[in-house]
């Protein structure tokens, strides 16, 4: 695992190669921020955002999704994975944002992760992009990258997320969450590597 005093080289180094590195899901308002992060689970995020102009035009705010037909939004969506199953939750979830929080998307974890199809990974993206609050998401290529580069030696997203929060400093947790997600899909990538132009090669602890 890296030595304490390098964790600031590799974040250093990452984000001057990434200065564009943020969320990659295309949105106008938290509300679609939400939706999008919704839908992007186990899907690309370039597909997620070829499907959510027609979505939003249609049902521009949670009021006009709640009242949807399912079918219609499944339409909209069948070209990602589970749409169905995506469908009905982002339908179930604006209908308790109009209920219970009266059509806004609520800033806190604990009512977040109590809304259909949110789970730890898009709440924890929603806070921070949506709500400007410090925070690691762990999603694969979060997870792939900071136990393959030695930031953390965990088995599960979980252990993943607490042990990064651990070691690396809180004011800088949402950047290093996108700078590790811009180095899984340009360099660090999940089949192979390319370490032959990764900036923090001579770093990291991978070995080929």
């Amino acid at each position: 695992m890296l030595k304490k005093k390098d964790i600031p080289l590799v974040l250093d180094a990452l984000e001057e190669e990434y200065p564009e590195a943020e969320c990659a899901l295309d949105h106008m308002n938290i509300y679609q921020l939400i939706v999008a992060v919704v839908l992007s689970a186990q899907t690309t995020d370039a597909s997620v955002n070829k499907v959510t102009p027609e979505l939003f035009k249609a049902y521009p705010t949670p009021y006009e999704l709640a009242g949807a037909n399912q079918e219609d939004v499944e339409f909209i969506l069948k070209r990602i994975g589970m749409y169905r199953t995506k469908a009905k939750n982002i339908i179930n979830l604006a209908k308790l944002l109009c209920e219970r929080y009266d059509g806004k998307v609520p800033g806190d974890y604990d009512s977040l992760v109590s809304l259909p199809g949110v789970g730890r990974k898009t709440a924890n993206v929603v806070l921070s992009v949506g709500f400007g609050e410090q925070r690691i998401a762990v999603d694969t290529h979060v997870f792939r990258v900071a136990n393959r580069i030695g930031l953390v030696e965990e088995k599960d997203v979980l252990s993943t997320e607490l042990s990064l929060m651990k070691r690396i400093p809180e004011d800088r947790w949402s950047k290093t969450h996108h700078s590790l997600i811009f180095h899984g899909r340009q360099c660090c990538t999940a089949r192979k590597p390319h370490c032959e132009r990764c900036v923090i090669f001579g770093i990291c602890e991978q070995r080929i």
